[in-house]
């Protein structure tokens, strides 16, 4: 854990701050979540760590630091680390096209609406740099959107609860059209999966194994990975969901307001002790695939803030890390532009994405108070984090309600953080 230390030696005021922990209170005091915690970090301390509520409600057991949950989407800037890692080492080149590591992806059509077999070749071929900024054209399955995803449920194509392994699933993926030319759309998807399945490829490992050895056990990440082991299952964590309000579905559409939703009130998503994530996972979901705890997330957020390294351990370049936080979508537009106005009750209004992460490019029209350059991600069950290189800051919440797009948990923490910053 890295270490805690007074917040007014940070830059913050300590009566504001307690507007953050006053802010938590109320998300387990309004029946929104069950449990949840937050820590922000500032220039290399940890300024605040609170955690409340409960992480399972049937047995009582109290939400911690240590409370283990499954992050799903943060697996996604992991996987990138990692590809970026290979990358530095030679193994490919951003342009590279996925086919020429994957070839079942050369013949990969792309639908042009109506029907499913209403499709044309490929214009312009997938690259890595498409995946890693999800323009590829790849989808999920849970969109509910197109006849394209509508196949991938056909296909049992699911992330990460699949038992295929992830290379013969990745297979299955190619034979699927893509929704759209490469290049010309933002569309969330499995794409970053498929970048899993090629670090598996340049490395010669599993991801698991590459993970492991190249970023967990280097960053004292003691507490992440694709399974809860026994020794570690009495502390992970029970999934909820709302009584009323939508489903994974709903998390690229725009929010609407629901009463229902707004009072509150939970049910049991996925037991602990019933959980997928407790055996050995079969496949690997470089998407959506691992649990961690809040202290070992703060690990890898804090590597990126410094460019890459944490504690004498370096993971990647500092050019490397500078270039994957810069929005490359084309022409610098925003991810509205490229077709996705909304996901998980964000606008996408002024918000670019990088190699593995979403970029604020323009905070007014984003409507959020951030800094220009801040990157940020989350997951399906409400975890998210954000890093601010102008502010030297970093925040990572989590709490584990799914869908995340139930509450708009995100800027109301982003506007308490912020807010209690006075240096």
């Amino acid at each position: 854990m890295l270490e805690q230390v007074d917040s007014q030696t940070l830059g913050f005021s300590p009566q504001r701050l307690e507007r953050v922990s006053a802010w938590l209170q109320d998300q387990i005091d309004g029946d929104r979540l069950a449990g949840a915690s937050v820590l922000i970090g500032r220039r290399g301390k940890i300024a605040l760590l609170n955690a409340i509520g409960e992480a399972d409600r049937d047995t009582a057991l109290a939400f911690t630091g240590d409370t283990i949950v499954r992050i799903y989407s943060m697996t996604k800037p992991v996987t990138t680390v990692a590809a970026m890692m290979l990358y530095e080492r030679g193994a490919f080149h951003l342009d590279d096209r996925v086919a020429q590591y994957l070839p079942e992806f050369a013949n990969t059509m792309v639908w042009t609406g109506g029907a499913i077999d209403s499709v044309e070749p490929q214009q312009t071929q997938m690259s890595i740099r498409h995946l890693m900024t999800h323009t590829s054209g790849l989808t999920y399955g849970f969109m509910h959107t197109n006849v394209v995803d509508e196949a991938y449920r056909e296909a049992d194509i699911e992330l990460p609860g699949s038992s295929s392994t992830l290379e013969e699933l990745v297979s299955r993926v190619a034979k699927m059209p893509l929704i759209c030319q490469p290049g010309s759309q933002w569309n969330y998807s499995v794409s970053i999966d498929v970048l899993g399945r090629l670090v598996e490829v340049w490395s010669g490992q599993t991801l698991e194994e590459f993970f492991l050895s190249e970023i967990f056990q280097p960053l004292e990440m003691h507490n992440t990975g694709f399974h809860v082991g026994a020794d570690k299952q009495q502390y992970f964590a029970s999934l909820y969901a709302p009584l009323t309000g939508g489903d994974l579905s709903s998390m690229g559409k725009a929010r609407v307001a629901d009463d229902s939703v707004l009072r509150g009130g939970l049910k049991l998503e996925e037991a602990a002790k019933d959980s997928r994530f407790l055996p050995p996972a079969e496949l690997f979901s470089g998407g959506g695939g691992l649990t961690s705890t809040i202290g070992d997330y703060a690990r890898f957020c804090q590597m990126l803030l410094n460019k890459g390294e944490l504690e004498g351990i370096r993971l990647l370049g500092r050019k490397t890390v500078e270039y994957m936080v810069k929005n490359h979508l084309p022409e610098n537009r925003d991810m509205a532009a490229m077709g996705q106005p909304v996901w998980s009750e964000t606008s996408y209004d002024g918000i670019g994405f990088g190699l593995g992460f979403a970029v604020i490019i323009d905070p007014v029209k984003a409507h959020i108070v951030t800094s220009v350059g801040e990157y940020h991600w989350g997951g399906a069950a409400s975890t998210f984090f954000w890093i601010d290189p102008e502010e030297e800051l970093f925040v990572v919440f989590f709490a584990q309600l799914i869908p995340s797009s139930t509450y708009p948990i995100r800027r109301e923490l982003r506007t308490r953080v912020y807010q209690a910053l006075v240096d």
